[in-house]
């Protein structure tokens, strides 16, 4: 009831990256496999539209932590609010572009409503951003 009132970040990745930092090693240091620990900023959930923007615009700094990141920012009233779309159903092109973003930034799993645009969307994005590497097949 009560997360997206006034929420606060002095740096909404850096508190953010730190928080999910922690919970891996707590995971970890409980016998969890390394190998099945993803990480999800939580997009949308406690944030501002500029704290959402931002966790976007420098997720290659939580990709840099080591795990999987999870990106879950389809259709949410952040990007209503971007796009100017005040119903849900109407924001699949703003998903599309922070699909297209979170991909080309390493994002390992996006969670979307319109499955097959997207996976077009994440094909083409992750081809792009790794050309320099030579061919690569997407991760998702």
């Amino acid at each position: 009831r009560t997360m997206q009132v006034a929420p606060r970040y002095e740096d909404v990745v850096g508190e953010v990256g730190s928080f999910l930092e922690a919970q891996a090693t707590l995971v970890r240091s409980a016998g969890a496999d390394p190998a099945s620990i993803a990480i999800d900023p939580g997009i949308g959930f406690g944030k501002t539209v500029v704290h959402n923007t931002e966790l976007l615009r420098r997720l290659g700094d939580l990709v840099a932590i080591g795990y999987p990141v999870v990106i879950g920012a389809s259709r949410k009233t952040f990007l209503g609010k971007l796009s100017g779309s005040d119903v849900a159903a109407d924001r699949d092109n703003a998903t599309i572009a922070t699909t297209a973003l979170a991909v080309a930034a390493g994002a390992a799993c996006v969670r979307v409503h319109e499955v097959e645009r997207s996976r077009q969307v994440a094909d083409v994005a992750w081809a792009i951003a790794r050309s320099r590497e030579g061919p690569a097949e997407a991760p998702i």
